[in-house]
């Protein structure tokens, strides 16, 4: 199956641009994909590193439904040493992004992790940069809630064309 056809199947919607893959489940399928920083139709997109993987998705939905964002916004504010950390991946996430900006975009994405210009906004955007292998500190504390990715079956299957579609027998492991 295409990787690009499985993340979109994953995302139940059409990519708005070619991503690469830069983590697999242990079924092999995405997790976490890499985003150009100017789509396929020239919008701006400060998100590097996007989240696929449905249960990931799930997890961490359930997390920021509980108060999770504003949970790791006093975390970080509370340590000068994890500020610090934090602070160096909105840094690194952006130049990282900035340096894919074509010659002469006439827009350019803005902002750290998921396009925050400052707080923790999106712990999906943060997990994603940890899992993409990143020291992200938010992420990194987000993995324990969200791992292990343990599907028994996988969330794409494979059509008689070759073509990736929807598991209907993928549920949520326990």
């Amino acid at each position: 199956m295409d990787d690009q056809e499985v993340a979109a199947v994953q995302l139940e919607r059409p990519l708005r641009a070619a991503v690469e893959v830069v983590a697999r489940c242990p079924l092999g399928l995405p997790v976490v994909v890499a985003v150009p920083p100017i789509l396929d139709d020239g919008t701006p997109f400060p998100t590097r590193y996007w989240l696929t993987c449905p249960l990931a998705r799930i997890r961490v939905g359930r997390l920021e439904s509980a108060g999770g964002v504003r949970a790791m916004e006093r975390w970080v504010e509370s340590a000068p040493s994890v500020e610090a950390r934090f602070l160096a991946a909105a840094d690194r996430y952006a130049a990282e992004r900035d340096l894919l900006v074509p010659e002469g975009a006439p827009y350019r994405p803005s902002g750290g992790v998921g396009g925050t210009e400052r707080g923790v906004k999106c712990l999906h955007a943060h997990y994603a940069d940890h899992v993409a292998g990143h020291d992200n500190p938010v992420g990194e504390i987000v993995a324990p809630w969200v791992e292990p990715l343990n599907c028994a079956v996988a969330c794409v299957a494979e059509d008689e064309r070759g073509g990736a579609v929807p598991d209907g027998g993928w549920r949520e492991p326990k």
